[in-house]
């Protein structure tokens, strides 16, 4: 009976997340009252996300707020960094941004570098520098191989006249694109194995395969 009750949850939550990341969020919201009100099971971790994404998705602070304290009150689940991240997305997207940055501070887990580049593109939209470079610095400090945060930040400077700064994120993001290592193919041919890096010269065969290359985009083009 257990692993029928299991079962039928989660095909609840598969309906719920799928309209919340399709563009159906009010069928999502809608489903998700449904189950709390006309089924025999309570709602799980994964059944807040998916109403927190449909939530996110179309900017309801009052409800993502309401749905997030009825998971922890109501329902006793310990939030997870989904559901912070959903929260910190759509606060975010109010321009009030001190809430969701003492949202990141309060949670009772570590946030991650994807709850704090939610944040700083949060920040960006409205300019605010300070709180952008506090945001900026956690995600570097959790994810140094990320460029995206150098962009934003580049952005923020340049839209508060801050031109010399604008220009230094800059130099930083084309010196970690330089060092970024290029990924690359490997096929076996009678039993050995090649490697290819995207625009590589230092296989032995290289003129011949970039001749062959060449024919194989003649013959498609023609």
């Amino acid at each position: 009976m257990c692993k029928y009750r299991v079962i039928r949850l989660s095909c609840w939550n598969s309906m719920i997340l799928g309209l919340a990341t399709n563009s159906q969020e009010k069928k999502a919201i809608n489903l998700f009252r449904k189950l709390e009100s006309s089924s025999s099971l309570d709602p799980d971790f994964v059944s807040f996300i998916g109403v927190l994404t449909a939530c996110n998705h179309s900017g309801l602070v009052d409800s993502v707020k309401e749905y997030f304290s009825l998971m922890t009150e109501t329902y006793n689940i310990k939030p997870s960094v989904q559901h912070y991240s959903c929260m910190v997305d759509v606060l975010g997207g109010t321009g009030f941004l001190e809430e969701p940055e003492e949202l990141i501070k309060g949670m009772p887990i570590p946030p991650d570098a994807i709850i704090w580049g939610s944040l700083l593109s949060s920040i960006t939209r409205f300019g605010y520098a300070e709180m952008a470079e506090r945001a900026a610095r956690q995600l570097n400090e959790l994810d140094p191989s990320q460029t995206s945060s150098f962009v934003l930040m580049s952005n923020v400077y340049a839209s508060s006249g801050r031109y010399q700064k604008a220009i230094e994120q800059r130099v930083v993001l084309k010196q970690k694109q330089i060092e970024k290592v290029p990924g690359c193919s490997l096929i076996e041919l009678n039993g050995k194995v090649h490697e290819f890096v995207a625009g590589g010269t230092l296989h032995p065969s290289t003129a011949k395969i970039y001749h062959a290359l060449d024919e194989m985009l003649l013959q498609q083009n023609e």
